[in-house]
């Protein structure tokens, strides 16, 4: 690969993209749209809640408490832990959205003066999961207590993440994701089905270029863009809209960054594929902004869905980033958190590039 003609493709692709007012206004005017439109016009509800248990009493009284939860029709268990720990880390990624915790001695105390007290645990960045998840859980107990006249059960709540269980927080921290997913594609789609139906592609056939030069080289100055409209938009949310921040700016834009380019890839593969601008915007509409708004987790839970919608959801990159940002953002997660979607955005993006080049080969040749 030649530097300088890599050079020459981006400085050409820049001046391009600085000449077209219209196609900057819309880079970063849309994304600002869009994100006052869906945070302030999103009011979210859901079902079904995943459950953890920490038994540390280990009884037959704390097994009937556990079983009054997992015989209800609100919860599924699908972790028993052995420390506290093991419950931070299980929140981290998302694998429960309400803990409960019954101490040591919770036996001990049934049926005496003194109350005995458990602890519900609510991940509260899926705000309407929170609320969902506290109002089933206090039933549950209150329904307890009245089957056992002789216990009175004390229940303390802690929400985590999200504290107030406002529902802006849990909107604006998962639209990052989705309007990566819907204007960076759709410029770079257009990057090359400008020059096919112009004509000027034919001399991009005749020269030296390489196939990764010229695709890099478009691939680049659009990535930039979209690099500076996710940064843009994190800023309003921060400033504007009073997203806390708990995790690292670094590792934001690290993990940004791997997503962004694996967007403008896929914009780029459309690109490759099709001849016609039209067709080139409706097809990537369709497999990148529509699956981004209902399969990635930012509108609906996963969890909630049927199971072969949850298969399908992991074809998709949002779903993988809307879990990426709202894990750094509101959970403060680390590395060891987020290796497992980010290494899928990795190889995707890497894929999606890669499948541009075999593409683009195949019809110049």
């Amino acid at each position: 690969m030649k530097l300088h003609r890599l050079y020459a493709v981006m400085r050409k692709e820049t001046r391009e993209i600085v000449r077209d007012h219209v196609t900057l206004a819309t880079a970063f005017l849309f994304p600002v749209v869009m994100l006052f439109m869906f945070g302030y016009a999103i009011s979210l509800e859901v079902e079904n809640v995943s459950l953890g248990v920490l038994d540390q009493d280990q009884t037959p009284s704390s097994a009937n408490l556990v079983d009054a939860f997992t015989e209800s029709a609100y919860f599924k268990l699908v972790r028993n832990y052995s420390s506290e720990l093991q419950i931070r880390k299980s929140m981290e990624v998302n694998e429960v959205k309400l803990v409960l915790v019954i101490p040591p001695g919770f036996n001990a105390l049934v049926g005496r003066e003194n109350n005995p007290e458990v602890q519900l645990l609510i991940d509260g960045t899926y705000s309407a999961t929170a609320l969902v998840a506290l109002n089933y859980g206090m039933t549950i107990v209150s329904r307890f207590n009245e089957e056992d006249d002789n216990s009175l059960i004390d229940v303390q709540t802690r929400i985590w993440y999200n504290p107030s269980l406002r529902s802006l927080i849990y909107v604006v921290s998962g639209l990052y994701a989705v309007i990566i997913a819907a204007f960076p594609p759709l410029l770079t789609t257009l990057a090359i089905v400008r020059e096919k139906e112009s004509g000027s592609i034919q001399q991009i056939y005749a020269s030296p270029l390489t196939v990764p030069e010229f695709l890099l080289g478009k691939l680049i100055p659009y990535g930039f863009i979209a690099s500076l409209q996710l940064a843009s938009i994190v800023a309003l949310g921060y400033y504007w809209f009073g997203l806390p921040f708990n995790g690292s700016l670094g590792y934001l834009a690290i993990a940004g960054g791997i997503y962004v380019f694996c967007n403008v890839g896929i914009g780029l593969l459309v690109s490759t594929i099709t001849n016609s601008q039209l067709l080139a915007v409706l097809l990537a509409l369709v497999i990148t902004m529509m699956p981004s708004i209902l399969f990635s987790g930012f509108v609906f839970p996963i969890y909630a869905m049927a199971e072969p919608v949850q298969l399908y959801t992991h074809i998709f990159p949002g779903r993988y980033f809307v879990d990426v940002s709202r894990g750094i953002i509101l959970k403060g997660a680390g590395p060891a958190e987020m290796v497992r979607p980010l290494s899928f955005l990795l190889v995707y993006t890497f894929g999606v590039f890669f499948a541009a080049v075999a593409i683009f080969k195949k019809k110049v040749a």
